[in-house]
């Protein structure tokens, strides 16, 4: 159901609000160059800082700025359960394809918790569940055999996993048939090669034409030629984690003229040491002339 280049889309703001146009510019654009679908509100998207009129203002944005071109998902999570419960009925309300939900942030669940968790938000909806496993953020790993259990589950179709290891999906795909969507857009094409079935991706942001060929090359068995893209987009990827996503990915943006670099406090925007850096990576990959 979910596969190919996914773009977790940066929120783009001006003046302290949430900019609408500037969302729909950078929608049309990713559609353009062949992206395969779009994510509002994850962790990209500042999704922590967005009240909750806005969390539902931008899903709302970018499913009309889609237009039902590609699947929109929605990053509902949250780290208690009724309110990840009352997101996602809502997300699901605007017409989104699918909610992501993050592993529980902060409390940091036992697998008995975070199969409870994730089970009562499936059981309250009727749209597709992502699983989102990120330990650099939530201090909690999903264990495989979490992963296979909640598999179960009729509305738990994938899970997005930003564990760092390529390892995890052989694991996981000898447990259970859940989708697998890499998180990690370094190890994406390694993780595709060995059962993925695409990528949630940061770089896809300023890169998504790019992204969508090496992801739909891996698919294709095409590794030599998804290779070259790979190496092509390698400093990129590095260079928008110079410092915290989304920083980079927003003064990236700016370059390209699709939005400010503006964040959501305690995010602030980024060095301007570290600005030259992301500029050259950007031109090397030819997005920056």
């Amino acid at each position: 159901m979910f596969g190919g280049a996914i773009t977790a889309l940066a929120t783009p703001f001006r003046n302290g609000s949430f900019d609408g146009g500037a969302m729909a510019k950078l929608v049309d654009w990713q559609i353009e160059e062949n992206i395969d679908g779009l994510l509002a509100c994850g962790c990209t998207g500042e999704a922590a800082t967005l009240t909750h009129r806005e969390h539902l203002e931008v899903i709302e944005k970018v499913l009309d700025a889609t237009g039902g071109r590609v699947p929109v998902i929605a990053g509902t999570g949250r780290n208690d359960t009724a309110s990840s419960i009352s997101l996602s009925r809502e997300a699901e309300g605007l017409g989104v394809d699918g909610v992501l939900l993050i592993t529980p942030y902060y409390n940091k669940p036992t697998p008995a918790g975070q199969v409870e968790h994730f089970t009562r938000v499936a059981d309250a909806v009727d749209c597709p569940v992502i699983l989102y496993n990120v330990p650099g953020r939530t201090g909690t790993n999903m264990l495989p055999e979490t992963v296979a259990r909640l598999s179960e589950h009729p509305r738990i179709v994938a899970i997005k996993d930003a564990a760092g290891s390529a390892e995890r999906v052989t694991a996981i795909r000898g447990l259970c048939d859940i989708t697998i969507l890499s998180g990690d857009d370094p190890i994406a094409m390694a993780q595709i090669a060995l059962g993925a079935s695409g990528v949630i991706s940061v770089v896809s942001n300023v890169a998504p034409g790019h992204t969508a060929r090496m992801v739909s090359m891996t698919l294709g068995g095409d590794l030599e030629h998804a290779r070259e893209v790979q190496d092509l987009l390698y400093p990129v990827m590095r260079a928008l984690f110079l410092e915290t996503n989304p920083i980079p990915v927003k003064k990236a943006l700016q370059l390209m003229g699709f939005c400010t670099d503006e964040m959501r406090l305690p995010l602030v925007p980024m060095s301007e040491g570290l600005v030259p850096a992301l500029r050259n990576a950007l031109m090397g990959a030819g997005l920056l002339e």
